[in-house]
């Protein structure tokens, strides 16, 4: 009991160091993720005596590692489905679904190819490494669109498009670091292989979270209650989750589609206003106290990242990630007609690396060969599509004319 009373001491002094990170940076309009990781990387730079533990805790605690999927997860990808309304994303399917499936695709299989020839990564790493570049967080960017008043399609589709690649990117994530020798070895038979436990993963995940999503919309047109349906809600995200894990089928993309389900449908025939008000109110709060966990967490990291003689291998890497975006991105929308050119240089910029990506990086064991690697390059490039792309994202949204006030409003 002592030594939990210690642990959570512990978490509650990294959580007031994140408040007060968090509380600064709005009242200096700056994103807070990015401002967190910054305080984090300071923080695992010095040794300040009394976050000695916590630090060593969060970041070499195995339970906590496990923790941070199975909790965070749900939650950050049940917020952001239950706030994006299914209209707008009917709206922009067609990119969004061109940039999850053909972008995630394409950039995943072009950055693997380039650590394998260029970085000379063993192949297992390279493509473990390719599937975690694969997914998009756009936490810090749509807070910084949003400040900014780009215009709302521009915001839907970068949303749209992270929430699903994360779940193929958590897909090709398991494939890559488990089974990939095993299809190398089949040849052609594995690629099919590869692609039927993929189709599996997926198909699986919609499965349980269509089913769910909808089960749970019918429960709440019984109630009118507010903190009862907040608590089905949270029922339902980690529900869907382990449920959809235990059958060892995609837990991201079961998420996703019983959120979209529950906060689209469900909302309209089953939640008042107040109701819905009061969830998405909830949801404020937990995703913004895990979050604030995460990117503390990116940038205390760095105690544990052994940079040295790897500056090269880093530099490359970042490279490397940067163009297999580009080439996916503009691969992927060039069949879309009217598709602004401005809206594909800032869809390109603002598909920043974040806490997924090193949560899954983490997540490897520690038997995995050449895990120290994927987090030494992982964690560079998180750092820098954060700090380099996060922060020079607004003077490019200005100088692309696509604030608020422009003319440019689409």
């Amino acid at each position: 009991m002592h030594h939990f009373n210690e642990t959570f001491i512990q978490l509650l002094i990294l959580l007031a160091v994140s408040m007060f990170v968090i509380a600064l940076a709005k009242k200096l309009n700056q994103p807070y993720s990015i401002a967190l990781v910054i305080v984090g990387l300071l923080l695992g730079v010095t040794n300040i005596p009394f976050l000695e533990e916590a630090e060593t805790y969060i970041t070499q605690s195995h339970v906590f590692q496990a923790v941070i999927i199975s909790l965070f997860l749900p939650i950050l990808l049940g917020d952001a489905t239950l706030k994006l309304p299914f209209s707008h994303l009917r709206a922009q399917s067609k990119p969004v679904l061109a940039l999850a499936f053909g972008g995630t695709l394409l950039s995943f299989l072009l950055i693997a190819g380039a650590s394998y020839y260029v970085l000379d990564l063993p192949i297992v790493v390279a493509f473990t490494f390719a599937a975690l570049m694969s997914a998009t967080d756009p936490i810090s960017v749509i807070s910084i669109f949003k400040s900014l008043g780009v215009p709302k399609s521009v915001v839907t589709i970068i949303e749209g498009e992270s929430l699903f690649n994360d779940g193929i990117a958590v897909v090709l994530f398991q494939i890559s670091s488990i089974y990939l020798l095993s299809y190398m070895e089949m040849g052609w038979a594995g690629i099919g292989s590869g692609l039927w436990l993929f189709l599996k993963f997926a198909v699986g995940g919609i499965a349980i979270g269509g089913v769910l999503g909808y089960l749970f919309s019918q429960l709440i047109r019984f109630y009118d209650d507010y903190p009862l349906e907040i608590g089905f809600s949270m029922l339902l995200f980690f529900g869907s989750f382990f449920i959809a894990e235990h059958f060892h089928v995609s837990g991201v993309i079961a998420v996703v589609v019983s959120g979209l389900i529950f906060g689209s449908y469900g909302a309209r025939i089953g939640m008042s206003e107040t109701t819905q008000m009061n969830i998405h109110s909830f949801w404020d709060v937990v995703t913004l106290i895990a979050n604030s966990l995460i990117f503390l967490m990116i940038g205390l990291e760095i105690k544990h990242v052994d940079f040295s003689d790897k500056w090269l291998l880093i530099a490359a890497a970042i490279l490397i990630v940067l163009l297999g975006r580009t080439i996916a991105l503009y691969a992927s929308v060039a069949f879309l007609r009217n598709f602004p050119g401005s809206w594909k240089a800032i869809l390109n910029w603002g598909g920043l690396k974040g806490s997924l990506s090193i949560a899954l990086a983490l997540s490897l064991p520690s038997s995995f060969e050449g895990r120290d690697d994927v987090l030494v390059l992982t964690f560079s490039v998180v750092l820098f599509s954060l700090l380099v792309q996060g922060l020079t994202i607004k003077p490019l949204v200005l100088k692309l004319g696509l604030g608020a006030g422009d003319k440019a409003k689409a």
